[in-house]
C-alpha cells in the first residue's frame, strides 16, 4: 500500500471501492465503479485509475485515466484530449490529458480528496 492513511480514510469514508496496484514499477490507485455524470456518457460508471506518483502526496498526480473508456452522448464522441491511451493491469486505459498546475497544488494539504473534485469538475465541464 503506497497511499497515505488519510487518503485512504477519505475513500473509505466515501464508500469507494478502490485498490492501490503496482504495475511495471508505477503505483495506482483505481477507483472501481466510479460514477460519471447522470446522461452525459455512455456509461454510468467506470473504473478510474490515478497513477500515484513518487514523493507523492507533496508532488501531485498527473492526468487520469478511464476503463473502459468514455464518449459524450448525444453522438458517442470522445472529449477532446482523450484519445490517447496506457496499458495497466493488462487493460487499455483512456487517458484523460488534464493537468494539476504545480503551484495549484498544495504538498502537505492536499490529496486524493481534492484530486476528485478536479476529476469531477472535468467530467462536468467536458465537451
Amino acid at each position: 500500500m503506497f497511499l497515505p492513511e488519510f487518503d485512504r480514510d477519505y475513500l473509505v469514508s466515501k464508500g469507494y471501492q478502490f485498490e492501490e496496484i503496482i504495475d511495471t514499477n508505477r503505483n495506482g490507485l483505481i477507483i472501481r465503479n466510479y460514477k460519471l455524470p447522470k446522461g452525459k456518457y455512455n456509461h454510468e460508471a467506470v473504473d478510474l485509475l490515478v497513477l500515484i506518483p513518487n514523493g507523492y502526496p507533496d508532488a501531485r498526480p498527473d492526468m487520469w485515466y478511464f476503463y473502459p473508456a468514455i464518449l459524450l452522448i448525444p453522438g458517442n464522441r470522445a472529449a477532446r484530449q482523450t484519445q490517447a491511451t496506457i496499458l495497466f493491469e493488462g487493460k487499455t486505459w483512456q487517458r484523460w490529458s488534464r493537468h494539476y498546475p504545480a503551484n495549484e497544488w498544495r504538498a502537505g494539504i492536499d490529496g486524493i480528496h481534492t484530486y476528485l473534485k478536479k476529476v469531477n469538475n472535468a467530467l462536468e465541464i467536458a465537451a
